[in-house]
């Protein structure tokens, strides 16, 4: 085996549609093993991938920088169009090309079985590309171009016949293919052709230490390929979900486990970072992290569907990592962590690239882990008592914690902080902080009634009380009428849709009504909901952004508990319209239906499932 020195990766030639290098961040799929993903595009190439963790550094990071980034491209040579979809009940991936000479496909996957699946077998991660010709005859062409570190480090190669092994400092890869390689200064390229019934496997695998580089024949890559679509339909077939839209519920389900760090029980937000909320925007922010407040909404959504599993993981990573800030052992908490439960997430700039279709910065880190954000007390203290009433009782020591959050919240509620948003234009005195705060107590009397636990409960209800009244009074614009988003002001924010969905207000309560009828005169756009307006409200960020897709599942369910069920459900069938061509959600909607934000997003997909549910049932 000779090694081949690389110097500083070389950029890689766009060879991307229109000769932009880049794909909407609609037109991919995503498969992943519980430990990181892959975005497919639908084209065939793989423009995200980081490895061994959702966040590792970026071995794929074309989605971020088109000649910097690096890909795995892998399609028919002369595809005329192309479709994409997942193996039914799966996240196996299958992108089709149709050409003037026959048909052809890749089955994308990471194998999923066994320990695997339970979190062990950490050292290995395999990726693993099937290409088939079922109709015709075929050329196909492959390009394999890492980028180890966001494209920072160098790598040298390694060949012995159909393997190579690309190293850098700090990670390497085995590339192993059933037909021939050929070395290309750093990359590696691939030309052949498939007759009907032939195909072709390529693997990649992390390895180093006790992981051995390793082929994947044909036989072996069948096998693993049946065994990854028996994992996922097993693990589907546990949701009690039979409603009107399981095909989208299911999909949801499916994306939300793809999300889930199998070691930890961890969810990320989002498997991507600075995919940007607006073209050229600096609206960037990096989401490969387990945030607090996603945790009612996670264990709701869950254990709604079955999934009991899933819901006690996530509960075991919130309560064995949730602590205070460093330094003030009776301080707020942490807002967001490490997949692993780390509380260090310094934000840093990569500065030398360029960003999706130019949107620069790239960000890694994410500075809002600093932030006062008093609404995660009440997101967390209802996922436990949610828990608590539809999983399993929690213990002695978990109830210890919550009466410790309770206590703090109880002498900290009225602080103004960075809010839900995570604005980053000054602290106010945010609404929705108060309705948490507020939903922190109320739980947490609710919780120590039902199973007769010791309390201060005196103080806990005059605290709930206080922020009720405070609420009605302050958070209430008479002018207007409507509740608005900070105290004393006259602006609204689609997080007071929470107001019902929390039981704070009736959702057929007149000022509610009239407050519903306001935020669908200034945020609704055809069923899709802007946050709030920036420059009514400033943000300390320029430029503005698309409407935000929780936000408008929210708005389903508000409709829905209105009593509203015409519009709601007209509302959620255009939501369902705004989907890409696999069922999957970025953060936001811009003003044409394209997709902006990281993608996809664990909270666009929690909240379509609630809704779902409670629209569903509703309509009995």
């Amino acid at each position: 085996m000779a090694d081949i020195p690389s110097p500083h990766p070389a950029p890689a030639a766009p060879s991307r549609s229109g000769g932009s290098g880049y794909v909407p961040i609609a037109e991919h799929g995503l498969i992943g093993d519980l430990r990181t993903v892959a975005l497919v595009g639908s084209d065939g190439t793989i423009d995200w991938y980081c490895c061994p963790a959702f966040d590792a550094p970026s071995v794929f990071a074309a989605v971020l920088d088109a000649e910097r980034g690096g890909c795995f491209e892998l399609a028919a040579v002369e595809a005329v169009r192309t479709k994409q979809f997942y193996f039914p009940d799966t996240n196996v991936l299958i992108t089709r090309f149709f050409t003037e000479d026959g048909v052809g496909e890749v089955q994308d996957f990471m194998p999923v079985t066994g320990s695997a699946a339970d979190g062990g077998e950490a050292d290995r991660h395999r990726l693993i590309r099937r290409v088939l010709c079922v109709r015709g005859t075929l050329p196909f062409r492959a390009r394999v171009a890492p980028r180890f570190n966001y494209g920072a480090d160098s790598h040298t190669l390694r060949s012995e016949g159909c393997m190579v092994l690309f190293e850098s400092a700090t990670l390497s890869l085995a590339l192993t293919a059933t037909v021939p390689l050929e070395i290309e200064g750093t990359d590696v390229r691939s030309e052949f052709k498939l007759a009907e019934g032939e195909s072709a496997v390529f693997a990649l695998d992390q390895v180093g230490g006790e992981v051995a580089p390793r082929r994947c024949p044909h036989l072996e890559a069948e096998d693993e390929f049946a065994a990854t679509v028996n994992y996922w339909r097993r693990w589907l077939a546990q949701s009690r979900y039979r409603g009107r839209w399981r095909e989208m519920v299911h999909r949801s389900a499916l994306t939300l486990k793809l999300l889930t760090y199998a070691p930890t029980g961890a969810i990320v937000a989002a498997p991507t970072t600075s995919l940007p909320e607006r073209i050229g925007g600096e609206r960037n922010w990096d989401y490969r992290y387990v945030w607090v407040r996603d945790a009612a909404f996670a264990v709701y959504a869950l254990l709604r569907l079955g999934f009991a599993g899933e819901a006690e993981a996530f509960m075991r990573f919130l309560t064995r990592h949730i602590s205070p800030v460093e330094g003030k052992a009776n301080g707020p908490l942490q807002i967001m962590y490490g997949i692993d439960g780390r509380t260090e997430l310094p934000e840093r700039e990569l500065r030398h690239l360029a960003g999706h279709q130019g949107s620069a910065p790239v960000r890694v880190g994410n500075a809002a882990a600093a932030q006062l954000q008093l609404d995660i007390y009440g997101a967390l203290i209802d996922s436990i008592y949610l828990y608590d009433k539809w999983a399993e009782p929690i213990s002695s020591g978990q109830w210890d914690d919550v009466c410790g959050l309770v206590d703090w919240v109880c002498e900290n509620w009225d602080q103004p902080d960075e809010g839900v948003w995570e604005t980053r234009g000054g602290r106010k005195n945010f609404l929705y902080s108060r309705l948490m705060c507020w939903v922190a107590t109320e739980r947490a009397i609710r919780l120590a009634n039902r199973r007769g636990l010791p309390a201060d409960l005196p103080r806990w209800r005059q605290t709930r009380d206080a922020i009720y009244r405070r609420i009605m009074d302050r958070g209430w614009s008479a002018r207007r009428q409507t509740f608005v988003q900070y105290e004393d002001g006259d602006v609204l924010d689609a997080a007071l849709l929470m107001m019902p969905l929390a039981k704070f207000i009736a959702p057929t309560d007149p000022k509610w009504l009239s407050t519903l009828d306001a935020l669908t005169e200034d945020l609704v756009s055809d069923s899709l909901v802007y946050r709030y307006d920036p420059r009514s409200s400033p943000d300390g960020l320029n430029g503005d952004e698309g409407t935000f897709s929780i936000c408008s599942f929210w708005y389903v369910e508000a409709l829905t508990r209105a009593g509203r069920l015409d519009e709601a459900r007209l509302a959620f069938e255009k939501m369902l319209t705004y989907a890409n061509h696999l069922g999957l959600y970025a953060e936001e909607i811009g003003r044409t239906g394209e997709q902006q934000g990281n993608f996809p997003q664990a909270f666009t997909h929690l909240s379509l499932i609630s809704a779902a549910y409670n629209l569903d049932r509703a309509l009995g």
